[in-house]
This record gives structure tokens, C-alpha cells and sequence, in this order.
């Protein structure tokens, strides 16, 4: 029979209990964190098979380098486990993805399509299934495919609407079926943990890295819609990973190129930034993603989320009872290195709570560190097979340990990017000047998305710009209006250059349509416009919904999920 995710996560749990005769009674506590998945979508095999899950090897049986290297999930360079590239023989000392993980076990990989990793469906399935084939306990193989902004697999899979998309139509069932759109995608190519959703409250528009990353403002409408996301991922039967705790939404550092500091105190943390983590928790997320961030009024050490007891242990562990795993953010932001070197970091995280650590920049560096402690006491063996246990229980509470058949019939499918459209088209948001639509008479299309879009304007004529139009594309833009009874400007994340854009069309005299494509405060920067819409992303399903409402086939009915003012 069919062994439910719960049973097979205790099911390991007991056995590696049982084989372990110097496991201490912590580790004998552990339980997992994640419910059962509900049966997932016909058009990907089961990650569950008949003959229940594979045993992996105890506590006991795995050696002190074992035990460590599954605490990390590096980057593995090139498009082939047997293929040799540069990167890893320069950062690994071995030449090809699977020699690595011979070498160093790690729980896991990440994949990039800047490590060259991500090509087409067939190689990428055969990636995923050489790295699991050179792996002795079975990998965690994960991706950041949040969709909108941060979208690893590209047109690999469907174009789904992103977060604030989502957070624009206030419908939870619409952040489930999303994520359960994209997990049964990405477990068809070997892909069983989703780096998502976004938890983050993005209560400060002026945040450079969140964003329309973000489902929005409210942290209770946040919460919703990361608990069904989580449903989602769990409904096609692969991992999730709520981040980045405590909180990233009220700041004005990228964490990737410095160090954030946030003065919430610890009302204002458990007012704002809590409710979607608790709520993460509560529906069995299989693992909640640090910040390095420092929150002064929660830790006055000064050290990253990351690298705090205080946060992960504290708040994350005893004050919203999370007992999954804990990973760090990539350890090679300058967030986290400012005042540790990279070996140190990794200790230090592992001392706070983490159990997997993401992305080290120097790996030998960084796995000599954590064994060395290890063997030093610094970190006792109790605490290294209290992760070691969660790590293996996540696999098994999502069939990791099994060996699922893939089937990429489910890529892209009908039914999917119908699901995806749909969303779409319930996240076109009406900001200013709705009942100026639909547009009539002659229209252009202009700004980065310009060309797109007019394709799907019939008759629609098109003065293309990129996302910096130099002063002869609009003034070239500001000639074709000419002809024009309409100007539509696509926008997104607009900065100088495109305000100039706007402002030029509307100093023609032209009715002015803005097309926001990113995070809709760039509607309150922009001036001159006489009607605006908010779609939240340039992908085609969501510009296709900006045609629809432009056009008058669909009354644009989103909410706008942050706070704005518009002139």
C-alpha cells in the first residue's frame, strides 16, 4: 500500500533512532513538521510507491563526514552529472557534479541557469536523475521558482503569475492552485523542494528585494495565501520553503550586497512579520528560510538572523513550536559575511539553529569548518543528528527517498496554463481611471513591454522601448503618438528613464494608459497618466490579461494588495 508522507517520515525517524545507540534523547524527539499531501495530479507519477519508502541508512551507520556533508546544498556547475566543468574542479577539487557529491554527501543541490544547469526538460530530467543515482542517500533537489520576479526555469514550465499577482485577486485557492501548478512541473523534472513562497510582509515600498515578491501589506491576508501555497506544493507532492524569516519586507538594504537592519520591536514582529510564518508552520511548510537581516529589539548582538540563536531557536523553534528543517539563505550574500569569515559562518548558523546550509561560497572551506567543530565539541554530536534526523525526515515525508518515475507530460500542459491564466486574469488590478476602458479609436504601445503587448491589440501600432528608453526612443515614441488616439505605457520598476517616457506621452495630449508590470508603486512616482492598470509581471499570461481589460473583454475586478497613493 500506499505509505502516507507522516508515517514514512516516523517510520525513519524510528529506524535511525533504533541504529543509533549514541543518539541522545533530543534526537529521539524529533518529529516531522509536514502533514500528508493529498494525492498529486494524474499527469505526474507519485512520489509514494508501492513498496513504501527506501530505508536510509541510521545514525549509526553513517560516518561524522556523512552526517556533515548533509547539512550543506551547494551549487554544482554544468548541464550533466558525469560532465566535467571548471567551477567544480576549481571549487570542489573533482571535476563533475556526481564526483562531488561522491565526495562530500551533501543533503542536497540547488540549481541555477547561470551554473549552466538549466537547458531544456530532457536535460534537466537527466540531471536531476545522474545527481540522484551518484547520491548514496537520496538529494533534496531544490530550485527558486517563486514565479513573476524570481522564475529559475523559465519557459521550462508554465508561466505562472507571481506573488503579488496572486496577493491582487484575495483568493487562497488561487495561491494553492498556483503552487500546485508549479510543484507538479517541477517534481516531473526531478525537482522535489520549491526555495518558496515568499513570506515576507512587504510593508516598506521602498524595498529594494522583496517587492512584488511579496503576496502584499496585510499580514493576514499574507498568512492566507502562504498557507495555501503551501497546500499547493504539498498537493503535487514536493517540498516548500517558507522565507526569509523573520522578516524582509520593511527594508531598504538588499541583503544580497549589504546588511538590512530592521527596528521592529517585538510587537511590531508579532503584529507583522509573524502571521504568515506561523502560519507556514501550522500547515506543515517542510522548511523556513533565515534573513540576514539584524533585528536589533530581537537580538541586540547585532548578528544576522542567520547566525541568531535568539531568532532561530527562540522565536522560530520555542515561540512558534517549528520543529522542520531550518536553512539558511545563500551564504555568499554580503548580508551574512560582513562580520564572520565564511568558515565561522558556517559554525555559527549551524549553533543557532540552522540545519542546511545554502550556497557556501567556499565550500571546502566552510565543510572543513563545521567537521572540525564537530570533532571539537563545539558542536555536539546530539545537535548534529538532531538536523541530520530532520533532514532525513523531510525526504521522507516527500517520497525523496523513494525513486518516483518522471513524466513530463504535465509540462506546460493545456490545463495548467489555463489555471495560470485564469489567475492572470483575476489579478488586473484598476488603480486609476477604470472607466476610461476600454481604449478606442488608434493605439500605440510603447515601454519595455510595447511590442508584446500590441501583439495581442489588434490593430495596435507599437514604439518599442527597453527598460531605460534613451531620449531618441521617446522622442521617437512621442512622434508616433502622434498619429494615435491612445497611448498605452508598459512600465515596470520604473526609474527615471521610464518616467520620462509617461510624462512625454502624456505632454502629447493623448489619452495616457499606464501598464504596470512590476510592483505598483511605481504608480505613485509616475505622472501625467490618465488611467492605470496593475498586472504585476511581464509574462505573457499576465499581459494577455492587460489586453483583455484594455480591450474591454474582461472588467478588471483586482484589489491592490499593498498601500498606495496615486496623483
Amino acid at each position: 500500500m500506499v505509505v502516507p508522507a507522516r508515517v514514512a517520515a516516523s517510520l525513519v525517524i524510528a529506524m535511525l533512532t533504533a541504529g543509533c545507540a549514541g543518539a541522545s534523547s533530543q534526537a529521539r524527539e524529533v518529529r516531522p513538521a509536514t502533514s500528508a499531501p493529498p494525492a498529486p495530479s494524474p499527469t505526474v507519477a507519485s512520489a509514494s510507491t508501492t513498496q513504501g519508502p527506501a530505508a536510509p541508512p541510521s545514525l549509526a551507520a553513517m560516518s561524522v563526514e556523512e552526517k556533515v556533508g548533509q547539512l550543506f546544498m551547494p551549487v554544482l556547475y554544468g548541464p550533466r552529472a558525469d560532465g566535467a566543468h571548471g567551477d567544480n574542479q576549481a571549487r570542489f577539487g573533482v571535476a563533475t557534479p556526481a564526483a562531488v557529491i561522491r565526495k562530500y554527501h551533501p543533503g542536497g543541490v540547488i540549481l541555477f541557469p547561470w551554473a549552466g544547469n538549466i537547458g531544456d526538460a530532457g536535460q534537466l530530467a537527466k540531471l536531476t536523475s545522474g545527481m540522484q543515482k551518484a547520491s548514496k542517500i537520496p538529494l533534496i533537489i531544490g530550485a527558486d521558482q517563486e514565479n513573476g520576479l524570481v522564475s529559475r526555469l523559465g519557459s521550462l514550465v508554465t508561466d505562472v503569475p507571481g506573488s503579488m499577482a496572486i496577493g491582487a485577486t484575495r483568493d487562497p485557492a488561487d495561491a494553492r492552485a498556483a503552487a500546485r501548478v508549479t510543484g507538479e512541473e517541477l517534481r516531473a523534472l526531478g525537482v522535489n523542494l520549491d526555495f518558496a513562497p515568499v513570506a515576507d510582509v512587504n510593508v516598506n515600498p521602498a524595498n529594494p528585494v522583496i517587492g512584488s515578491r511579496s503576496f502584499g501589506s496585510d499580514p493576514a491576508r499574507v498568512a492566507a495565501m502562504v498557507g495555501a501555497a503551501v497546500d499547493g506544493f504539498h498537493d503535487a507532492g514536493v517540498g516548500s520553503a517558507a522565507k526569509h524569516f523573520p522578516g524582509h519586507g520593511d527594508t531598504r538594504v538588499d541583503s544580497h550586497s549589504g546588511l538590512p537592519v530592521i527596528q521592529h520591536s517585538r510587537a511590531q514582529w508579532e503584529r507583522l512579520d509573524a502571521p504568515p510564518f506561523r502560519e507556514a508552520a501550522r500547515h506543515g511548510v517542510d522548511i523556513v528560510m533565515s534573513a540576514h537581516v539584524v533585528m536589533p529589539k530581537l537580538d541586540p548582538s547585532g548578528d544576522p538572523a542567520t547566525l541568531s540563536k535568539p531568532i532561530l531557536t527562540g522565536l522560530l523553534r520555542d515561540k512558534l513550536g517549528y520543529d522542520g528543517v531550518v536553512t539558511t539563505d545563500a551564504l555568499d550574500m554580503a548580508g551574512v559575511r560582513e562580520k564572520y569569515g565564511d568558515a565561522e559562518v558556517a559554525v555559527r548558523a549551524i549553533l543557532a539553529g540552522v540545519d542546511l546550509l545554502l550556497m557556501p561560497p567556499d565550500f571546502p572551506k566552510a565543510y572543513g569548518a563545521v567537521l572540525a567543530a564537530v570533532k571539537s565539541g563545539r558542536i555536539s554530536r546530539a545537535r548534529l543528528d538532531k538536523s541530520v534526523t530532520r533532514l532525513l525526515a523531510l525526504k521522507a515525508a516527500r517520497g525523496i527517498l523513494d525513486a518516483p518515475e518522471k513524466d513530463s507530460g504535465g509540462l506546460r500542459s493545456k490545463a495548467h496554463q489555463q489555471t495560470a491564466q485564469g489567475i492572470a486574469d483575476r489579478s488586473v488590478t484598476p488603480v486609476k481611471g477604470a472607466r476610461g476602458l476600454p481604449v478606442k479609436g488608434d493605439v500605440l504601445v510603447t515601454g519595455p513591454a510595447g511590442r508584446r503587448l500590441a501583439g495581442m491589440l489588434d490593430g495596435a501600432s507599437a514604439a518599442a522601448t527597453g527598460d531605460t528608453p534613451t531620449a531618441a526612443q521617446i522622442a521617437g515614441a512621442r512622434s508616433a503618438a502622434a498619429r494615435a488616439d491612445t497611448v498605452v505605457v508598459t512600465t515596470k520598476d520604473a526609474g527615471p528613464a521610464q518616467a520620462r517616457l509617461v510624462s512625454a506621452m502624456a505632454r502629447t495630449g493623448k489619452k495616457v494608459v499606464v501598464v504596470s508590470m512590476g510592483a505598483p508603486y511605481e504608480l505613485a512616482r509616475l505622472r501625467g497618466y490618465d488611467t492605470a492598470l496593475a498586472v504585476y509581471s511581464d509574462g505573457d499570461a499576465s499581459l494577455r490579461a492587460a489586453a483583455k481589460a484594455l480591450t474591454g473583454a474582461l472588467t478588471p475586478k483586482g484589489v491592490l494588495p499593498v498601500g498606495l497613493a496615486t496623483p
